[in-house]
């Protein structure tokens, strides 16, 4: 068997290439996944593309098996599901989850890698990771039973919270996107749409995720008096300005962070990011996730997709690449 293997670079500012790469030699406990599929994780993915991941955040940003440090040369990417060649016997044959950069093959610690339910296929699992920040966020902003919620910005991330929302009892989630098209993909997922603008101020939790200061500052337009709203975006070395005079203090709203390299502090006494994720992989047993996997292409052509979705993703959310 080789021992090399192919993997995604990014190189430099908007550029890409495959490389060689070594096989790390086989030691105890150890798996060896040929991948499969794995995900573009476009909004991360298009800020270590453009060369914007603040230079404060290089460690704090660096991906599990990551190589290569920011800006560049680096080996990024999170969403890879492959089968076990090589390994423990429970494993062998198995179809996992692994938090590793886009490689046609790799050897990790069976620790890292986890195995997909008998319900969820592979194809549908490179939605794993932002299924997982999507439950972190949750767990965050602490919807209650009944509440009215509004989820701006209707990426990858954003659709995935309000699925999770909607399916909490009572609660009435509006999927708020400048992208009219997305009113399609609410409504598979069962959610009401609305443009910006079109929502009135009386949200009892509003989550952004649009990934503009403008969805940001229409997230504090409709929250309603002493709510809260989830940031979820991040932006990079972009500077953000928001209208915190007006309404801000005299609604008492509460603008709070999160981010899915922390549990959430409600249960971080109890969970692990092993349980975490392991709960993100049962919840996408449900086929209507597939209307997020919105295209495909095979990983030899890679860099010319990376460079492309860079230049206009269209109406792209999860973009999905096949392993030969």
């Amino acid at each position: 068997m080789s021992k090399s293997a192919l993997a995604f670079w990014t190189i430099g500012p908007g550029q890409g290439e495959l490389r060689p790469e070594p096989l790390n030699d086989p030691q105890a406990g150890d798996c060896l996944i040929r991948a499969l599929y794995s995900g573009i994780s476009r909004g991360t993915e298009s800020l270590v593309w453009r060369g914007e991941v603040p230079a404060s955040e290089y460690a704090t940003m660096r991906a599990p098996f990551q190589t290569g440090d920011f800006p560049w040369p680096v080996k990024y990417g999170y969403c890879s599901v492959g089968l076990v060649e090589e390994g423990p016997t429970p494993l062998l044959g198995r179809a996992v989850f692994c938090l590793y950069p886009h490689q046609t093959r790799y050897r990790v610690p069976a620790t890292a890698v986890h195995p997909l339910p008998a319900a969820v296929p592979p194809g549908r699992a490179v939605l794993a990771a932002l299924l997982e920040t999507a439950v972190n966020g949750l767990w965050d902003a602490a919807p209650r039973i009944g509440d009215r919620i509004a989820v701006i910005g209707g990426g990858t991330l954003g659709c995935l919270c309000a699925w999770l929302a909607g399916r909490l009892p009572g609660c009435a989630v509006t999927l708020i996107d400048t992208n009219p098209n997305r009113a399609e993909i609410a409504a598979a997922l069962g959610l009401a749409f609305a443009a910006p603008g079109a929502h009135g101020a009386d949200a009892d939790l509003v989550i952004h995720a649009s990934g503009s200061p403008a969805g940001l500052v229409e997230a504090l337009r409709i929250a309603g008096f002493e709510s809260t709203v989830l940031e979820l975006s991040w932006y990079g070395t972009r500077a953000v300005t928001l209208p915190l005079g007006q309404g801000f203090h005299q609604r008492r709203l509460n603008l709070r962070s999160s981010q899915v390299g922390s549990i959430a502090a409600a249960q971080r006494a109890r969970w692990d990011y092993h349980r975490r994720l392991a709960l993100a992989l049962s919840l996408l047993d449900d086929p209507v996730l597939d209307r997020l996997i919105t295209g495909e292409d095979s990983f030899t052509d890679l860099p010319a997709v990376q460079a492309r979705l860079a230049r206009g993703p269209g109406d792209t959310l999860m973009h999905r690449i096949r392993y030969p």
